[in-house]
């Protein structure tokens, strides 16, 4: 969970940063677009791999390594000087992250049984969330502070103190027993074991969740600093003062209750919880309000309520398509959902800024993501789970 903290800490910042960012280096929305898409476009290639690799390696070693270098690319950003530059660390950071939510999902397949992988998969997203709650406010201090290129230094910081806590806890025998796992549950290939997988239905119907949920999240986790400063005129200052909010009710109203109804509700044969999805799609959909908002606050209230419809999305869709794949696939499944995410980011967030640009407000944005999340959810809630051969039962019986 700390290690999502960190991650979203450090991909958030940028966001946060975002009016002074683009004022100091003289940016048009549609630029900024694109660097959301090349965090994204390294992020989409960089978790499907990383997910084989720490299928290889392990969670323990496998994350820190990848963190030590992510928080150093973070870092390189308070040294930015141009457009292309911006874009080049973006990349890099993408890259460096992808190993993160593979590994820490499978974390949460190895230390926990089935009937609380559900709630663990909800805790696991309350790490993203409370990373994404802190860069806001974190960032915006900083800059204040010591200008925005020192926030960059400051909230990469976060990382680096991350590793003690996680030394010293892997560095535990029976730790390490249960997260380095066995060796034969690594994949034995690379790219072919990713291709089969995206063969698999279960697989499929699980992408088209996520792809549908996820533009409704990067507004207010990408846009968010952004919108406020062009609707409502807030300082950068003021930007944490608000958008702590959404990624809370995302913990709360989002991954955590779902979760835990989820795992309640939790039924033998494999059948997902059609009501819980159905339930969070109205949340989700909830963005066709945002242009009506005319404080900030009414706007924040908006996007908490979509973020907690995201949020519930993500962990029903997470929990039950790793309920269907077999053990030693859980990390690479789980970084093909996050290349998912990436996806949706790659192609959504140019629209974003040429939509702002052209129009100059956020209204046509909010309108087309709240239609957009419908079809993908209702594709996921028709379609037949069962098609797929759910090899839960092993899973089951690998986990200790």
């Amino acid at each position: 969970m700390l290690t999502m903290t960190v991650s979203y800490v450090d991909r958030q910042t940028l966001s946060a940063l975002a009016p002074s960012v683009t004022k100091a280096l003289e940016l048009t929305d549609t630029q900024y677009g694109l660097l959301g898409s090349a965090f994204a476009f390294a992020y989409l290639f960089a978790t499907p791999l990383g997910g084989w690799w720490i299928g290889r390696m392990g969670a323990r070693r496998g994350l820190l390594g990848s963190l030590l270098v992510w928080s150093a690319v973070a870092a390189l950003h308070a040294l930015v000087p141009n457009l292309v530059g911006l874009f080049a660390l973006r990349v890099a950071l993408g890259v460096a992250e992808g190993p993160g939510f593979p590994g820490a999902a499978q974390t949460v397949q190895r230390v926990l049984g089935p009937a609380d992988r559900a709630r663990g998969f909800g805790v696991l997203f309350v790490g993203s969330s409370i990373g994404a709650a802190i860069a806001p406010k974190l960032a915006s201090w900083l800059s204040d502070e010591i200008g925005w290129r020192g926030a960059f230094l400051g909230t990469a910081f976060v990382g680096f103190a991350w590793l003690v806590p996680w030394i010293v806890l892997t560095s535990l025998p029976r730790v390490r027993a249960v997260l380095d796992g066995p060796r034969e549950h690594a994949p034995r290939a690379g790219w072919p074991e990713i291709v089969r997988l995206l063969r698999e239905p279960a697989m499929i119907r699980a992408l088209v969740a996520i792809f549908a949920a996820a533009p409704g999240i990067a507004l207010t986790l990408t846009w968010g600093a952004k919108y406020l400063a062009g609707t409502f005129g807030v300082k950068q200052g003021a930007i944490g003062d608000y958008l702590w909010l959404p990624p809370l009710v995302f913990d709360l109203a989002g991954a955590l209750l779902f979760g835990d109804l989820a795992a309640r509700m939790r039924r033998a044969d494999g059948t997902p919880p059609r009501l819980l999805v159905a339930v969070a799609l109205v949340l989700a959909a909830a963005m066709v309000a945002l242009p009506f908002a005319s404080t900030p606050w009414q706007s924040i209230a908006v996007l908490s309520v979509t973020m907690a419809g995201g949020g519930a999305l993500y962990t029903l869709v997470t929990a039950d398509l790793f309920a269907r794949v077999d053990h030693a696939q859980v990390a690479l499944a789980g970084g093909v959902l996050a290349g998912a995410q990436s996806l949706a980011a790659i192609i959504g967030n140019p629209l974003i800024g040429w939509a702002v640009d052209r129009t100059g407000s956020y209204d046509t944005v909010a309108f087309a993501l709240a239609a957009w999340v419908v079809p993908g959810t209702v594709a996921w809630l028709i379609a037949n789970p069962l098609a797929s051969a759910t090899r839960s039962a092993a899973g089951s019986r690998s986990t200790p």
